[in-house]
């Protein structure tokens, strides 16, 4: 049973930083495409940022600059740091990654930006 775990969701103020993690296991051969989605409450889900297994990576308009999106092959996970953290990111983070060629995603971890 393949999945994915995220952690390090939480409270930050405006201006501070965040590392979020996703760490992809089960029965796995191969990982394609990996990405962070968030959804905030009343809108639909929206890719922040995505990387290729060989490290290309996608970034939406609103978080360039601020976030870098990584990962980690060997361990089959995926990072993503957010810094200068704005309100307007709070959300809920889902991970997203293509596994033996099938589509998962993670349970979700919650960011929330607020003073």
């Amino acid at each position: 049973q393949v999945q994915l775990v995220e952690s390090g969701g939480g409270l930050v103020q405006p201006g501070g930083s965040l590392r979020l993690s996703c760490a992809a296991s089960g029965s796995i051969f191969s990982i394609f495409p990996m990405g962070w989605y968030r959804q905030a409450p009343g809108k639909q889900r929206d890719l922040v940022a995505s990387i290729t297994r060989g490290g290309r990576t996608n970034y939406a308009d609103s978080v360039k600059g601020r976030f870098t999106i990584s990962r980690d092959n060997a361990k089959n996970t995926v990072y993503l740091q957010m810094n200068s953290l704005k309100p307007e990111d709070t959300a809920i983070y889902y991970c997203n990654a293509l596994i033996n060629q099938y589509e998962y995603w993670g349970q979700g971890t919650q960011v929330t930006v607020s003073s």
